[in-house]
């Protein structure tokens, strides 16, 4: 038997919002394990996801597999367009849903893991993020503006998370974060410039690796996730057709599942990954090994 045990460990998981997306299939994969989880939410969904967790509304996903029911060391909040609280514009700092959670940069997160944990305290850090304000507009019609918030949302906030996070990983932690096969595929419906952000998240992954493997001694990687039709994902508005496409004409016909990511996720932070880094890890049911489609039926007409 070749267990993976993360027992002794501590996580952080950053985009944990409801229990239907690839943040909570991880962090639940990694108390599995045997570590210990803390969670980062967005400020106008923290107390959404509180009141569930305590109402009991999550029970059923929360139930473990020796029929416990997962808890999180910690819950915090987070908006990882802002590396300092100073950068947050003073409308949305003094608004409702941000004005009393505290310090939401991602400066402020670090500061706060500190204060909890001191320093050499976190062993795993996921990066499960990604907003692009005009992922529903192609790329042609795409401003500056949506553009550089996709990039700053998606791909530079792992950037600035490692090098808030780095000093506070014990030698031999992992990041990872999760991408898509947008990044080196055209995607048509998959717009607002979330396909380059995508693709600078893996660019950085490689060079994060060195750099971090170098001055603290951890390793980065990425995994490219299948579609999956998550709660944020239906933002893109073309997920069906996407989970559709790829059930039709991958490898594996089976539609992917959240805990395969978790999983996926849990090899790639555990000792048994030891000596992988700077990798794109695809969990995808193999559709990024398809150059053609071979169920018609499941190709979207492309708009305009």
């Amino acid at each position: 038997m070749l267990p993976i045990d993360l027992r002794g460990k501590r996580a952080l998981v950053a985009g944990v919002a409801d229990d239907n997306g690839f943040g909570w299939a991880i962090a639940k994969c990694l108390i599995e394990a045997g570590a210990t989880v803390c969670v980062a939410t967005w400020p106008p969904a923290l107390n959404i996801f509180l009141n569930l967790l305590e109402r009991g509304k999550l029970d059923a996903s929360r139930t473990l597999g020796d029929g416990s029911l997962l808890s999180f060391e910690k819950i915090y909040p987070l908006d990882a367009v802002y590396d300092r609280l100073e950068d947050a514009p003073a409308d949305v700092r003094e608004s409702k849903r941000y004005k009393d959670v505290g310090d939401f940069s991602i400066a402020g997160l670090a500061v706060r893991a500190r204060e909890d944990f001191g320093e050499g305290s976190i062993d795993i850090l996921v990066h499960s993020l990604a907003n692009g304000p005009e992922v529903k507009k192609p790329l042609l019609e795409t401003s500056r503006a949506g553009y550089l918030a996709a990039v700053g949302a998606s791909a530079y906030s792992l950037v600035a998370m490692l090098r808030e996070f780095g000093p506070l990983m014990r030698a031999g932690g992992s990041v990872a974060s999760l991408t898509y096969l947008a990044s080196e595929r055209a995607i048509p419906g998959y717009g607002g410039g979330m396909s380059s952000a995508k693709a600078a998240l893996e660019s950085d992954t490689r060079v994060l690796a060195y750099e971090a493997g170098r001055k603290y001694g951890i390793r980065v990687n990425t995994i490219s996730a299948g579609p999956y039709a998550s709660r944020a994902a239906s933002a893109i508005g073309i997920i069906d057709d996407m989970v559709k496409y790829c059930e039709g004409n991958a490898p594996l016909k089976e539609r992917l599942e959240a805990i395969e990511v978790g999983t996926a996720t849990a090899f790639l932070c555990s000792p048994l990954a030891s000596a992988v880094t700077g990798v794109t890890l695809y969990v995808d049911k193999g559709i990024h090994a398809m150059g053609m489609a071979v169920d018609p039926s499941t190709v979207p007409p492309i708009a305009g």
